[in-house]
């Protein structure tokens, strides 16, 4: 009895033969965005939406790829974007090389397991190699490199990008930015989260009047017109909840025999919220982020008090300045020791100066010299959305 495989079975010469025709393929599309001299691609999708860039990831993610083959080659970019960040397109070319290479030696009659080990030795003899000779260290001895040579490894990752022109000014800035969100841990490795660097796309002017602020910036501005622009030594408060009209919970029925008591419950509704505001205010908040809304009547305690509040704020962003300022990210007031609600002091960061400031056509928040670890923000100024989606990667690429 015959086992039956259902679908059809290739394989052989055949299937390498089509496997390294559509790796090649994929590699070609990608080839000519190679180099200072490589040309942007303009991909549009089904919708009509354009996306103008020379990085090979991206290119790559925006085909849509059915051979499981060139599928490899896709995730192979996208992980050389995620771990290293820059030389995406190079990893696919190479790939793709070394599988026609491997093939011409298939058809000289050598077995593939006999190439794949010699890879595989390959690779061992190269690390070795470029380890021994081709690394210099940075910061180790009397030969070191310095800042300069940083400086041009990031003017490098940008020659073949759009900002290839400006690479100087964007390169200086790079620098900056990385060097300024140094972590030393606690075994005193130095680390430099890239996570740390927010950048801004704002529409107008030129590339060139992109600038660097040391802190991090919040597309919001503040919830009411009467509070001020600036605080320093800000104490900030990061709120989790809607700081609404208390309401009862769903499915709670409360039974009234007098009506004058129905002003009561809904004076009782405001003062719960207001009460959760004094707390906070009361603590030595004088700068609340919510990632809900805050009603109206609640703001005017904020404005009474001097104090800043935005509201709906990005939960990312809040997380972010939650973990560089010290702060805890409070989700209820409860306390569950003495089940009555309060806000701890401790909860609140710190942070030098916190002020509003209008870039382009919006008000942003920045936030300046925070406690535990320094942010920085890159705002990048541009003509339209698509140059400045393709600088925010260039800016991605180099700061990797």
């Amino acid at each position: 009895m015959s086992v039956s495989i259902l679908g059809q079975r290739e394989q052989g010469q055949d299937v390498r033969t089509s496997n390294i025709t559509a790796v090649i393929g994929l590699a070609n599309i990608v080839k000519s965005s190679l180099g200072p001299q490589g040309l942007d691609k303009m991909l549009v999708d089904s919708i009509g939406d354009v996306t103008i860039t020379n990085d090979g990831a991206t290119i790559l993610s925006q085909l849509e790829v059915e051979h499981p083959a060139a599928k490899v080659l896709v995730e192979l970019a996208n992980l050389q974007d995620k771990e290293v960040g820059d030389g995406t397109t190079s990893v696919v070319i190479l790939a793709a090389e070394l599988l026609k290479r491997a093939n011409q030696l298939v058809k000289n009659k050598i077995h593939p397991t006999t190439i794949i080990s010699g890879y595989r030795l390959a690779l061992k003899e190269m690390i070795k190699y470029i380890k021994e000779n081709l690394t210099v260290k940075v910061d180790s001895g009397e030969n070191s490199l310095g800042r300069e040579a940083i400086i041009n490894a990031a003017k490098t990752s940008m020659s073949s990008k759009i900002l290839g022109s400006e690479s100087a000014f964007f390169s200086e800035m790079v620098v900056s930015a990385m060097e300024r969100v140094k972590v030393v841990s606690e075994g005193g490795k130095a680390k430099y989260p890239i996570k740390n660097v927010n950048i801004l796309k704002v529409h107008g002017k030129s590339s060139k009047e992109s600038m660097l602020v040391n802190g991090y910036a919040l597309e919001t501005s503040r919830a009411a017109q009467g509070m001020p622009t600036q605080i320093e030594n800000a104490k900030i408060a990061c709120i989790a909840f809607n700081l609404n009209k208390f309401r009862l919970h769903m499915g709670i029925q409360v039974l009234i025999q007098d009506p004058s008591n129905l002003e009561k419950v809904r004076q009782k509704e405001m003062d719960v919220t207001k009460e959760r505001v004094q707390m906070i205010i009361n603590s030595g908040a004088n700068v609340v982020l919510c990632t809900g809304g805050i009603d109206d009547f609640a703001l005017k305690y904020f404005v009474e008090a001097g104090v800043i509040a935005l509201r709906r704020v990005n939960k990312a962003d809040m997380r972010r300045i939650a973990k560089a300022t010290g702060a805890t990210v409070v989700t209820n007031l409860t306390d569950y020791e003495s089940s009555e609600d309060s806000f701890d002091a401790s909860n609140l960061g710190t942070c030098k100066s916190v002020y509003e400031k209008r870039v382009g056509d919006y008000d942003y928040m920045f936030f300046e010299e925070m406690k535990n670890s320094s942010c920085q923000t890159i705002i990048v100024r541009g003509a339209n959305e698509y140059f400045l989606e393709e600088v925010n990667r260039s800016l991605h690429d180099s700061l990797c």
